[in-house]
């Protein structure tokens, strides 16, 4: 089949965040910069990122934040664009913004502000967007990459992968970028869900289940790490911001630890309860802090129906253990189709970390989550793809 071929300095397979911020930065430099995507439109994780007002980066951002088996290697690209200076790119645009818990920075309309905002820019540098293109072979031949898409072979001087990882595949999800990592030899670390709802064993599913649509502040451990937030019962398993921060370091068959009253010594309290108040039943003091469907799964009726005098210290104890170490060992997650993030990807050492550039490849460059690293929830993964992306644009 016959193709015509176009000539470009700069080829991005994706017009993910991390595609268009690459392509916005390049085209600035007067580079010719040709986009491609096999979606139907350009940003659609963009459009769906927090609720549809886009959690777009976090008022408080560092390596800390992100998980890699290089865990220095963002903190290059996160100096050289911060979140800053994307907060200076908003307010060019006049985009208005707020902040919700824990710093993470949301716009006050639609999220469908920020993808303006860099089709935009990318429009100001006569960026070309071409949608709805599969790509098939990609090979280099000297110093060119040649790209064969369905109607047109593309010549292009630096190769981009910007194509995203697995998660969300309502959403186009696709391992391209992998899969060309892997043709041009590059390692790849094996890649699982992230900030992801985690599901339960049967007996914990049986006993947690009915508990669907509770939400409460709770601290959720694991082995190295922990999180303090809502987590909500779902008939699944466990989601909510603390579900979905600890998952991305959870492995299967650990166990999880879930403190539903952090900031009190149940304990104590409770013997000091006691003292004052024997003939009080236990559920009347703990159904005051936690919701009683809770308290009833946690304690069972029996023992929550008992009277504090009734309940000699080392029971009281226990009470305290459940309410505060609940132990739960996950059956697995949910999986990719609700996963915000995909862990894993091509291995950092392989990468330049100012300018993203493959260090077998010349030319080759890969921004994103594609990349062995993955943020927390909160903005963290947009920031990284605004870092990324706007490093690589920077050079390509």
């Amino acid at each position: 089949m016959y193709r015509p071929t176009i000539q470009t300095d700069v080829l991005i397979i994706g017009a993910s965040a991390s595609g268009l911020m690459c392509a916005m930065g390049a085209g600035r430099r007067g580079r010719r910069v040709v986009v491609l995507d096999h979606a139907n439109r350009a940003g659609k994780k963009i459009l769906i990122s927090g609720g549809g007002r886009c959690n777009f980066t976090n008022q408080e951002v560092s390596a800390d934040h992100y998980r890699s088996h290089n865990p220095h290697f963002c903190k290059s690209a996160l100096s050289r664009f911060t979140q800053w200076d994307f907060i200076a790119l908003l307010d060019q645009y006049q985009i208005a913004y707020h902040e919700r818990d824990h710093g993470r920075l949301f716009c006050d309309h639609s999220a469908g502000d920020i993808l303006s905002m860099l089709l935009a820019e990318c429009s100001k540098s006569d960026v070309e967007i071409s949608l709805n293109q599969t790509v098939g072979t990609i090979r280099k031949e000297g110093e060119t990459f040649i790209v064969e898409a369905e109607e047109v072979c593309y010549q292009a001087g630096a190769l981009v992968m910007a194509s995203g990882g697995l998660s969300i595949p309502k959403m186009g999800a696709s391992p391209i970028g992998y899969k060309i990592a892997k043709q041009f030899g590059h390692h790849i670390w094996p890649t699982t869900a992230g900030l992801v709802p985690l599901t339960l064993q049967r007996e914990d599913k049986e006993r947690f289940g009915p508990l669907s649509g509770i939400a409460v502040e709770a601290v959720v451990r694991s082995e190295h790490h922990q999180f303090r937030e809502n987590i909500l019962f779902t008939h699944r398993g466990l989601s909510g911001p603390a579900i979905l921060q600890i998952s991305s370091y959870w492995n299967p068959g650990e166990f999880i630890q879930i403190n539903f009253l952090p900031d009190l010594d149940m304990a104590d309290l409770l013997n000091k309860e006691r003292l004052i108040h024997p003939k009080s039943q236990l559920k009347s003091i703990i159904n005051r802090l936690l919701p009683r469907r809770l308290v009833l799964t946690l304690l069972g009726q029996t023992l929550a129906e008992s009277t504090l005098h009734s309940l000699s210290p080392s029971q009281l104890d226990e009470v305290a253990e459940r309410l505060q170490n609940s132990s739960l060992q996950p059956n697995g997650s949910e999986g990719y189709r609700t996963a915000e993030v995909t862990l894993g990807g091509v291995d950092c050492n392989e990468l330049s970390s100012k300018t993203m550039e493959s260090a077998r490849v010349s030319g080759l460059y890969f921004v994103g989550e594609v990349v062995d690293v993955t943020g927390w929830l909160g903005g963290y993964n947009l920031q990284w793809a605004w870092s990324s992306g706007w490093s690589a644009g920077e050079v390509v």
